[in-house]
C-alpha cells in the first residue's frame, strides 16, 4: 500500500490512488480526533471497526437504492471507492437534542425533535467547520439548488432506513453527519454518499441505559471507545460471537 501515490489525507482516513483510473483506496486510520483535531489520540482497533460498520451501512443503503462510491472492502482496514468530487458541506440530519443543539437552543440532551432536522456546515478544519445556510451555499458556489434539494432528500432516505435499522438491534439514532459528491460517468454527473458512516459520524445510544455508543465516549473522556464500537458491530450482526475469550482487537466475520 505504501507503493500507491497518498491522494489525501484526514483525521480518520487516507485516500490512495486506485488500481483503475476513476478509483481510490479508502484506508481507515486508528486516530481518534475531536474538536478539529484539538484533541487526538491513536485507539488500536477503532480503524478496523469503522471500516466494518461502514462497509455494512453502505451495502444496506444500496440495497434501497441510495448511491454511493463504495465498490468494494479490500482488506480488514481498506475499501476500493469510486473517485468523487466533494461537495465541501457536510450534511447533519438531527433526531433528538444533543451535542451543539442542546447549546445553541438550550434544549436538555435526550428531548426528540419534533421532526428531523437537516443542517449545514461548511467543509473546513480551520474555520471549526462553521454552521452556514442554504443562502451561503448558493452564494459561494458550493452547490446548487438542485443539488441541495438531492443531499437533503437523500439525507432524510438514509436517516428513515437508519433510524430502523438501529432500532431493530436497541439502538437510537441521534443524529449523523454525512458527506456527498459528484460522480461523474461519461458525460453525466450524479451525487453520490461518500466518506463513512459509523460511530465516528453518528450519536448512537443503547435505548434502554442511553449508553453512549459513539465519538462522544472520547470527546467526553468517558473512556470504552473500542468497547463500544466492538458492541455496535456486534449486534449490526459483523463481530463472531462464539469466542468469549478475552481477546486485543476485533474479531470480525469474513464476508461471503
Amino acid at each position: 500500500m505504501n507503493r500507491r501515490r497518498r491522494v489525501y489525507e484526514g483525521k480518520a482516513k487516507i485516500l490512495y490512488e486506485g488500481p483503475e483510473p476513476g478509483t481510490l483506496i479508502q484506508h481507515f486510520k486508528d486516530d481518534a480526533t475531536a474538536f478539529n483535531k484539538k484533541k487526538h489520540d491513536v485507539i488500536e482497533g477503532k480503524g478496523v471497526l469503522n471500516n466494518r460498520i461502514s462497509e455494512h451501512i453502505f451495502l444496506k443503503l444500496a440495497e434501497i437504492g441510495v448511491p454511493t462510491h463504495f465498490i468494494k472492502r479490500i482488506n480488514m482496514r481498506e475499501q476500493l471507492i469510486r473517485e468523487v468530487e466533494i461537495i465541501p458541506v457536510e450534511v447533519v440530519v438531527r433526531n433528538v437534542a444533543a451535542g451543539s443543539l442542546s447549546k445553541r437552543l438550550g434544549l436538555e440532551e435526550g428531548t426528540q425533535l419534533p421532526r428531523s432536522i437537516i443542517e449545514f456546515y461548511y467543509k473546513a478544519d480551520e474555520l471549526d467547520d462553521p454552521m452556514v445556510s442554504e443562502e451561503h451555499i448558493t452564494a459561494f458556489g458550493w452547490a446548487n439548488p438542485q443539488e441541495i434539494d438531492e443531499m437533503m432528500a437523500l439525507g432524510l432516505r438514509i436517516n428513515d432506513f437508519m433510524t430502523g435499522l438501529f432500532l431493530g438491534i436497541g439502538i437510537r439514532l441521534v443524529d449523523f453527519k454525512v458527506e456527498f459528491g459528484r460522480l461523474f460517468e461519461n458525460d453525466m454527473m450524479r451525487i453520490v454518499l461518500a466518506d463513512e458512516i459509523s460511530p465516528d459520524c453518528c450519536r448512537l445510544w443503547d435505548i434502554e441505559s442511553d449508553d453512549k455508543l459513539d465519538k462522544d465516549r472520547f470527546r467526553r473522556d468517558m473512556g470504552g471507545l473500542v468497547e463500544a464500537y466492538r458492541e455496535v458491530a456486534r449486534r449490526l450482526g459483523i463481530l463472531v460471537e462464539n469466542n468469549p475469550a478475552p481477546h486485543k482487537g476485533p474479531h470480525l466475520v469474513r464476508s461471503k
